[in-house]
């Protein structure tokens, strides 16, 4: 059963030199886009992550520092990938925790000014946590009765999360078969920054989700007490949640 599509949609992967969002980096992205037409495209890089990749991430992954060390940065790449992804929705296996967050990361290092206030997003993991608890390797084992080979191959890893999709919405009737739908099946929390450090309220307000100000609203912290917008800008926080953040503190000067 196939996808009820109004516009593309990437299925995508990162593999990187590791699991902080904030100071690790792409050494491998594969983009796999589907079309409301059909049509398919498909786009692999190898990514000179400018910093040493840890043995334990080379031992998941296989990609070494020799294997990186003459393909192109991301900085260098970030142009193309993002004209690949603008104007579609976004997928993958864990996306939302991680693969978007840090993408994020480095469209915005190198200098692309990217949100996704026009397109949503749908994590597979979420559906298949939902329905069965499993990883990656078991779902595509599970709903494809299939062995993943290649197994934490960016490219490898998109396919077989494009193929779960497909043969979750095979398996399950009350599964929504539109983006919009689908995200918010998928969606864990109202997070108005990727890595959810800033959430929406139930009045739909935004709020902090973290520190001494957790669960209080954003414009009323920045309102009194305007030292911690300081304060988060220059601590080790995502790019994109002070980008959030800035637009909110925007928003409540124009409205004065």
């Amino acid at each position: 059963m196939e996808l009820k599509l109004t516009k593309p949609i990437c299925f995508f992967d990162l593999e990187t030199t590791g699991i902080d969002i904030t100071k690790d980096r792409i050494v491998e992205i594969a983009i796999f886009k589907v079309f409301p037409n059909g049509n398919k495209e498909s786009r692999t890089w190898l990514v000179n992550p400018t910093i040493p990749i840890p043995a334990e991430s080379t031992a998941v992954h296989g990609i070494t520092n020799e294997k990186v060390a003459n393909e192109p940065t991301f900085k260098e790449l970030a142009t193309t990938v993002y004209n690949m992804i603008k104007d579609s929705d976004l997928a993958g296996f864990n996306s939302d925790r991680f693969d978007i967050p840090l993408l994020a990361e480095e469209l915005l290092r190198a200098g692309v000014d990217f949100d996704m206030k026009n397109s949503v997003s749908v994590d597979i993991q979420t559906i298949f946590h939902k329905k069965e608890e499993r990883t990656l390797s078991a779902a595509y084992k599970f709903y494809c009765n299939e062995s993943l080979e290649n197994a934490h191959s960016a490219e490898a890893d998109t396919m077989a999360t494009y193929e779960i999709l497909k043969a979750q919405l095979e398996r399950y009737d009350d599964l929504p078969h539109d983006m919009k739908s689908l995200s918010e099946y998928t969606t864990r929390k109202k997070s108005v920054d990727f890595a959810g450090f800033i959430a929406l309220d139930k009045d739909n307000e935004e709020v902090f989700t973290f520190g001494k100000h957790k669960g209080a609203k954003v414009d009323k912290v920045l309102e009194t007490e305007p030292g911690y917008f300081g304060w988060i800008q220059n601590a080790d926080f995502p790019l994109y949640t002070k980008k959030v953040l800035t637009a909110i503190k925007l928003r409540k000067l124009n409205t004065k």
